[in-house]
């Protein structure tokens, strides 16, 4: 079914009964977005998981501060330096913290390192059944259904109990990446017409390593490349309990379902383009710019196209500067300013500064260009996202797989959610919604009069029904009216 001109009116009808005076937000003082104006958001909840940070107290009055997140008490900086200068993969170590609550000593960490390795494979003739049988051109949607159908081939999906959710959230962290991937290989080959590679992962090697094998149709990748994506996958983790996706992950499981019908519906909010989907607009910002700015080192020339973007009038004119800003953070968010450091390594060896150097003059230019052009309640910086498309073009990961990238990483931090849901609340999530909609008394059906436009409406379906009906009988139906064709034509109009 497509959208038809009914379709179109009864949207009509939707939008006239629906919309609310945006005014009553204030009088009743509910937060549009369960957030201030400030971005604060409403509290809901208490973890243990991570601490997202961007204020501090200074004279008794809350003030931003250079953002600071951390995993389980340990911040972020801390544990990506130590990765980083001891040359070792970060992703199963950080999972584990997440997790359990500590860091592993490295008899705990080759142990679950072993557990995840030995739960990286998908049941016998998945790949064929599943995944190759219908191929989606969005690789979120098709990774949602391999979690939903994994649940057929689970003995017992419905248990709760926390053992058997650990389990189920461990073999999620383990194939989430062979989801995804082999959902990539398959609309690649059956979409795109390209050559079909599935390859095994290994054993011996890391989460980040075994993407890049999976995905490269002859396995190879440098150290720094795996390293950058192992970084990126730790950045990506966790952020919270608030965040859309994670809360998603709180509501669902609050209610007692299965841990894939939770996984499902986070990934559903992940794929948003206010959500995980927003380094994909950072991507597409920047291609389109370099269209239009043939100087990167003329600033003003940046600063025009900039205002452009704020005015409407370049891209794909939603005024927003895609990557600058962020829900909480003002300041800065340490996820981008860990990311930078290594973002200028990796575009050296992919002989890309000048990429990199136009990246770094809009990171700089842009918060002037939005202070200078909008009243703005908080400080504006580069988020996650505005350096997170341009790593993974480096690495050539494909468009379709910059999402998923994240979901690979940000299954880690919804089942350290779901199982501390579990464990803590026994409560089902249900916030209140006031009404501000009319009181009506009930209208008999023979006394009712039709809304203005309605009469119109119910008239072309009941019309299409009978066309419909004399198609599948063969019988003729009576042509309407030259006048009547042209009164329809002009209240169009």
């Amino acid at each position: 079914m497509k959208v038809t001109p009914e379709i179109e009116k009864l949207t009509q009808i939707c939008l006239e009964n629906d919309k609310l005076d945006l005014s009553l937000y204030g009088k009743y003082d509910v937060k549009r977005g369960l957030r201030d104006l400030n971005g604060k958001g409403v509290l809901a909840g208490l973890t243990q998981i991570s601490n997202v940070q961007a204020t501090k107290i200074v004279d008794g009055k809350e003030v931003p501060c250079a953002g600071k997140l951390s995993y389980r008490g340990y911040d972020i900086k801390d544990l990506t330096r130590g990765f980083i200068n001891d040359r070792r993969f970060g992703f199963e170590e950080v999972t584990y913290l997440l997790l359990f609550g500590k860091l592993p000593n490295q008899e705990e960490l080759n142990e679950f390192s072993g557990i995840l390795a030995d739960q990286r494979t998908v049941p016998r003739n998945f790949v064929r059944d599943v995944i190759m049988k219908a191929p989606s051109r969005d690789i979120m949607n098709a990774l949602s259904r391999s979690v939903l159908t994994l649940y057929s081939y689970d003995k017992d999906p419905d248990n709760i109990q926390l053992d058997n959710v650990l389990r189920q959230c461990i073999n999620l962290i383990s194939v989430f990446p062979l989801l995804s991937v082999y959902a990539y290989q398959a609309y690649n080959h059956y979409e795109k017409g390209k050559s079909l590679y599935i390859h095994q992962p290994k054993r011996e090697l890391s989460t980040a390593e075994n993407i890049l094998r999976l995905l490269r149709p002859d396995k190879k990748y440098t150290a720094l490349e795996a390293e950058i994506l192992d970084i990126a996958l730790i950045l990506h983790m966790e952020h919270g309990g608030g965040n859309n996706s994670t809360f998603t992950t709180h509501v669902v499981s609050s209610s007692g379902t299965d841990t894939y019908s939770a996984i499902a519906a986070a990934l559903g909010s992940l794929k948003g383009p206010k959500h995980g989907g927003a380094n994909i607009k950072v991507v597409k910002m920047f291609n389109d710019m370099r269209k239009h700015v043939h100087d990167y080192s003329d600033e003003d020339e940046i600063r025009d196209y900039l205002q452009k973007l704020l005015h409407k009038e370049a891209f794909d004119k939603r005024g927003l500067i895609y990557g600058m800003g962020h829900a909480i953070y003002s300041v800065s968010d340490p996820r981008a300013e860990v990311f930078k450091g290594y973002v200028e390594q990796l575009a050296r060896e992919k002989g890309r500064m000048k990429d990199y150097q136009l990246y770094e003059a809009v990171e700089r230019l842009a918060p002037q260009v939005i202070a200078e052009e909008r009243k703005i309640y908080k400080g504006v910086s580069a988020n996650v996202d505005f350096y997170s498309g341009f790593v993974y073009s480096m690495l050539d990961l494909p468009l379709e797989l910059y999402t998923p990238m994240f979901a690979i990483a940000r299954i880690v931090g919804w089942s350290a959610h779901r199982m501390e849901e579990l464990i803590n609340v026994d409560k089902i999530i249900r916030p209140a919604y006031k009404y501000v909609g009319h009181h009506a008394g009930f209208v008999p059906y023979e006394e009712r009069t039709p809304e203005e436009g309605c009469e119109e409406v119910l008239r072309d379906l009941e019309k299409g029904a009978a066309t419909e009906a004399a198609g599948e009988t063969g019988e003729n139906t009576e042509k309407e009216a030259p006048e009547a064709v042209k009164e329809r034509s002009e209240e169009k109009e």
